[in-house]
């Protein structure tokens, strides 16, 4: 039994299938002081908007469609465990060394932020997002900022030595231009990795086929998709990082299974947090983008959530979900 994830690289496109466990015979469920924000942090920002049953950011209101309420980031902070336990504890993958001044970008929570000034004490780490919702007792080279990663950026002139990214499906209209602006803000041999989704699950057995889930999400992308949002950024980072500039571009790319169906003790656990992520968040990531962009109700909304969340319990049901690991540096010259 192997304790590897699955994954591939660009220099081996043999695709890797994910072999069922089929041992089981039932279906199963299973700082100092306070961190610094900008000057951005006016009354606005606090001022979050709440509807069906959620609370959602103020600061440029609208232009991300999941909530920032304690419940939302539980689910963020889950989400980052998942990471962990995919790539065996490691926060990157990109070949760092003793960096001086980093920034995450849509920080969440901050949990990147704060594990990775914690693991590099001698680093400066911002992390940025639009929403003040982090922890106020933090390592003291950490700070949080306010921003739009979406508008103009002014770091050129104070570039970093790595710049991070996780999980911004759904969130970003222009990928491209945001990994150019990342380009020209980091330091000439400087890194930029991004950690992200394709959208879109699916079997190698068809049980994904006609579920509650499949159309959960042909339903929710496609709500996103009309907003303008990318739904499927991760087999498309490679393209944009090269689009950029960037050299040494590595790309891996993780197959989730979603819940414990998997025979691989490793792909097993990491399957569990995801389902446990998913079950989270099937309403979080629907409400907003079906009740604003495609005149649902919240109570459709949550009959569809009730249903895909159902489906992803049955052992039967095969789904996976791809993940990317997109890092590059920008020439010495």
């Amino acid at each position: 039994m192997s304790d590897q994830p699955t994954a591939t690289t660009t220099n081996n496109t043999v695709p890797v299938s994910v072999e069922v466990d089929t041992s089981y015979e039932n279906d199963s469920s299973y700082g100092d002081e306070l961190s610094s924000y900008s000057e951005s942090l006016t009354s606005s920002v606090l001022e979050y908007r709440h509807e069906n049953g959620r609370r959602y950011h103020g600061f440029r209101d609208g232009s991300y469609l999941l909530p920032n309420d304690e419940q939302e980031n539980d689910r963020l902070d889950m989400f980052h465990e998942l990471c962990l336990q995919l790539m065996h504890r490691r926060l990157y993958l990109a070949p760092i060394e003793k960096p001086q001044r980093v920034i995450d970008l849509g920080t969440g929570t901050g949990i990147w932020a704060i594990d990775f000034a914690d693991e590099h004490p001698q680093a400066e780490v911002i992390g940025c997002d639009l929403s003040p919702t982090q922890p106020t007792l933090v390592p003291p080279n950490v700070k949080f900022v306010v921003d739009d990663i979406e508008a103009e950026w002014t770091y050129e002139n104070n570039p970093f030595d790595f710049i991070h990214a996780r999980s911004l499906v759904v969130s970003i209209r222009d990928f491209g231009r945001l990994i150019k602006q990342c380009y020209r803000s980091v330091k000439p041999g400087g890194w930029v990795e991004f950690q992200d989704w394709d959208g879109y699950p699916y079997s190698e057995d068809g049980s994904y086929d006609g579920t509650g889930l499949q159309k959960y999400y042909n339903e929710v992308y496609g709500a996103f998709g009309k907003a303008g949002y990318e739904v499927r950024p991760g087999p498309k980072l490679e393209g944009w990082f090269k689009d950029a500039g960037f050299v040494n571009i590595q790309v891996k790319k993780f197959q989730i299974p979603h819940g414990v169906w998997a025979k691989d003790r490793h792909l097993k656990k990491v399957g569990t947090w995801l389902q446990a992520g998913f079950d989270a968040g099937f309403e979080a990531y629907a409400l907003a983008a079906l009740t604003r962009y495609k005149e649902w109700t919240k109570e459709e909304v949550i009959a569809l959530a009730s249903k895909a969340r159902a489906d992803g319990r049955k052992r039967s049901v095969h789904m996976i979900v791809d993940f990317y690991v997109v890092y590059g540096q920008r020439p010495e010259n």
